[in-house]
């Protein structure tokens, strides 16, 4: 007897259906998986076995085949359990198969038949929207997340003896009345606030266009001059996401197990990963390709502290997602897309010591030590960063308790007018959210300057020898300057500011 049950496999962050064809034959009693299982799903025979044994169902005298269809996708993780039982079950006669081929099944089973919560929820019951099924039946735990997703139905289970003996009596366990409320939150202005870091105005200024327009900043100054802190503070003056980039957030976390008790990922993410980092934590990849740092901090702020620290070609491998904003994983088996739609903040000390330029203390490191230091930075990498913000060793007169600069929520209402004007400009069509993920053709079209600054952009370009893509960047960076003064156009103040923050490069020789 064949009976077949729908499932899923994650591919990246999205989830593709799966048949789970499970024949009982006459021949050797025996359990075979076949479809290209990992080893996780090789040993789902084990579980499934105990599961029915310990919920009063027992693996008749059979040959038992499982085949994961489509057979040249490969098949990795323990939500495979589920499906195998309730096939093995519908081979025996204990309901029939046609009773659940609207349904999407996906589920760990323990020894005892509880159902375990798996990886990729929310993609999964995206897929089976895709796929025109009715709905979902997923782990409790996973119940929330996926209820956010409109259109399908979704029905939570503990116990797999319950699930069975509903599916005996030709009924399915209700679906869920009470979907998630989702409440689209913002930034860390709880936790973390501006106006806690005195001083450095120049700073704050370059923070707030980085937050305003999407932008990847690095800064450089001595030890202790703020740069953490301004980078950790960011998050709080980060504009609300909107529910198409939360949803596209959550599938990131569903997809590594990250979510927890959440059904939705509502604040933008910080992530701040240690420099001993490897290039597949941070980019994403290994054996069966997991996303990396840079996808979970998709839509958010990812922070490396101490740049010049991490490992070089570590950090050369950014330079395709900032550019492309997607991370393309290749292996022999498969390609997977990883989204990495991010801000880039940096920070970085000067010299090995911390002090070459500071006026206030010397720097003890030999010219050659400081090159070395310095060229751990790419002209590459350099280039793909907008702002290059110098932060100066703090005055003693900005630390006194007078000196309160503007918080955070007064900052952030400021850059949710900047991102309102850039919302009404590019719409939805276009897919950009910000003015940092403008292409060429929306470069040419909404960054038009006037003559006296396109007169000054010609040239400090010609001076310098600016590249291509920096050109860009100040225009992309001019039009984020002129939002906050909600200009209509770029004018030569905001060229001339733009370029100011392009010079990174030279002040480091």
């Amino acid at each position: 007897m064949l009976a077949r049950i729908h499932s899923g496999v994650l591919m990246g962050v999205d989830a593709v259906k799966i048949d789970v064809e499970v024949d009982a034959s006459l021949g050797m009693p025996c359990f075979e998986i076949v479809g290209l299982p990992d080893n996780a799903v090789r040993e789902s025979k084990a579980r499934v076995h105990a599961a029915l044994r310990n919920c009063n169902y027992k693996l008749p005298a059979r040959r038992m085949t499982v085949n994961l269809a489509p057979a040249d996708i490969r098949k990795d993780g323990t939500g495979f359990d589920l499906p195998i039982a309730l096939g093995v079950l519908a081979t025996m006669g204990i309901f029939e198969a046609d009773l659940v081929e609207n349904f999407l099944f996906a589920g760990e089973l323990a020894l005892d038949g509880s159902i375990k919560a798996i990886r990729g929820a929310l993609s999964l019951a995206v897929a089976a929207r895709k796929a025109g099924l009715r709905g979902v039946v997923l782990p409790r735990l996973n119940a929330q997340e996926a209820s956010v997703v409109d259109g399908v139905e979704i029905i939570s289970v503990s116990q797999f003896s319950e699930l069975a003996e509903k599916l005996s009596q030709s009924q399915l366990p209700k679906p869920m009345e009470e979907r998630a409320v989702v409440e689209i939150g913002g930034g860390m202005a709880d936790l973390v606030d501006f106006n806690e870091v005195r001083g450095q105005e120049g700073a704050k200024r370059a923070m707030l266009i980085a937050a305003a327009g999407g932008h990847n900043a690095v800064m450089i100054g001595p030890p202790g001059s703020g740069k953490t802190m301004l980078a950790k503070r960011i998050a709080s003056i980060l504009p609300r996401m909107a529910f198409e980039e939360a949803l596209e957030t959550t599938k990131v976390y569903s997809a590594v197990g990250m979510m927890g008790a959440r059904s939705l990922i509502t604040e933008r993410p910080f992530r701040s990963p240690h420099h001993t980092i490897s290039d597949a934590g941070l980019i994403g990849g290994g054996s069966i390709p997991r996303p990396g740092e840079v996808s979970l901090a998709h839509n958010g702020v990812l922070f490396l502290d101490e740049l010049p620290e991490f490992k070089k070609h570590v950090l050369e491998l950014l330079r395709q997602p900032l550019e492309d904003g997607v991370v393309t994983i290749a292996r022999a088996m498969q390609t997977l897309t990883f989204p990495s739609r991010l801000m880039l903040v940096a920070a970085m000390n000067p010299c090995p010591c911390g002090h070459a330029g500071n006026p206030s203390q010397s720097c003890s490191c030999a010219p050659i030590d400081v090159r070395r230091y310095q060229s751990r930075i790419s002209g590459p990498l350099l280039d793909r960063i907008d702002l290059h913000v110098v932060v100066p060793a703090v005055r003693y007169s900005d630390l006194t308790p007078d000196r309160v600069g503007e918080s955070s929520a007064v900052l952030r209402e400021r850059v949710e007018r900047a991102r309102d004007i850039q919302r009404e400009r590019f719409g939805k069509a276009n897919g950009i959210h910000c003015n940092a993920q403008m292409g060429p053709k929306a470069i040419q079209h909404f960054c038009r300057v006037d003559t006296e600054g396109a007169s000054l952009l010609q040239k400090v370009v010609d001076l310098i020898g600016m590249s291509a893509r920096a050109h860009d960047r100040i225009l992309k960076v001019a039009r984020t300057i002129a939002d906050l003064e909600s200009c209509p156009g770029i004018e030569a103040r905001h060229i001339g500011e733009a370029i100011g923050y392009r010079s990174l490069d030279r002040r480091l020789e």
